[in-house]
């Protein structure tokens, strides 16, 4: 029970950490409605029924693959911070040093014990799964690297640039909220949402102030510091659009959108509000599941507000 508890608190959290550094989907970067990692814990629940029902319900079974699974952990963790006291060189390094390398070694001997002898009997799982799963997370990374060079402004070619829009911003629309002071001279007004700036979401800026309608740029940050750092990279790359920034320290993305949509139709009834989503398009199905379909979740959010309208904006990767 104690090694069960630990594995559905943690690796939900290795997984936020690992998303984090692309090692794995972002979608295991959301926490759920009760502020957990919920695609962490529903992905743990569903390998954990799978190799259930594959051993057939004995747990006794599951121990050689438990025993080896866990070793393996502290001989990593232990070698870690074998690395760690090497690069740090603080007080007393050697000494802690050489206590997580005994503690490495241990492990490791008894890992290698185990994996031999329970080979057989269930500790193959572990030697055959880990390397797989090493590669695969190897490939996510390497995937979102290649989508990131593809799309980021830095990179970008300059006839990808001429789709920034450089408009100079229309009378009376200074930022945020102020452009629907006067709801009698607008009837329509788009938002874009944007978690970077980057060649889709500028494309989709772009798409939606080609209407001449009042546009409006939205970006959700998890704490106050991302959300200066944006606002600051925003004014420098001076894009002649409002910016507002929402704070959501509970990392959630679409709850946020949809509340302050839902404050900007109360503001104006009478104005259809288009929300302009930037969707990346991949060349290969599997790597759908790494990217965050932000269109279609507000999309079905948003499906039961009369006047908000959800529209996506394709980029096509070429890679």
């Amino acid at each position: 029970v104690f090694a069960a508890d630990t594995a559905f608190n943690d690796l939900p959290r290795v997984l936020f950490f690992m998303a984090r550094n692309d090692h794995a989907p972002r979608a295991f970067l959301r926490m759920g409605d009760r502020l957990a990692f919920s695609n962490g814990i529903i992905l743990l629940a569903v390998a954990a029924t799978l190799i259930l029902v594959a051993f057939h319900g004995q747990t006794e079974s599951l121990i050689p693959l438990y025993a080896v699974g866990v070793f393996l952990a502290f001989t990593l963790s232990q070698a870690g911070m074998v690395v760690h006291w090497w690069r740090l060189r603080s007080p007393h390094w050697r000494k802690s040093m050489v206590i997580n390398g005994i503690g490495a070694l241990a492990s490791g001997l008894v890992l290698v014990t185990a994996a031999l002898t329970k080979f057989l009997a269930g500790a193959w799982v572990v030697v055959v799964a880990v390397p797989v799963l090493t590669l695969l997370l190897l490939r996510i990374k390497a995937h979102y690297a290649s989508v990131e060079q593809e799309t980021s402004v830095a990179h970008a070619r300059a006839a990808d640039l001429e789709l920034v829009p450089s408009a100079p911003r229309p009378e009376g629309h200074s930022g945020g909220i102020r452009l629907i002071a006067t709801p009698e001279k607008v009837h329509h007004l788009l938002v874009v949402p944007m978690a970077r700036i980057d060649l889709p979401s500028l494309q989709a800026l772009a798409y939606a102030v080609s209407f001449g309608e009042p546009t409006l740029a939205l970006h959700v940050s998890p704490e106050e510091i991302e959300a200066e750092r944006f606002q600051h990279a925003w004014d420098r790359w001076g894009v002649h659009v409002p910016l507002e920034v929402v704070v959501s320290p509970y990392r959630a993305v679409v709850g946020p959108i949809v509340n302050y949509l839902e404050a900007l139709h109360a503001q104006g009834p009478e104005i259809t509000l288009t929300v302009v989503v930037p969707e990346i398009r991949v060349r290969h199905w599997w790597h759908r599941f790494l990217h965050d379909h932000l269109g279609q979740r507000l999309r079905r959010a948003l499906e039961h507000h009369a006047g908000i309208a959800v529209t996506e904006v394709p980029y096509q990767l070429m890679r």
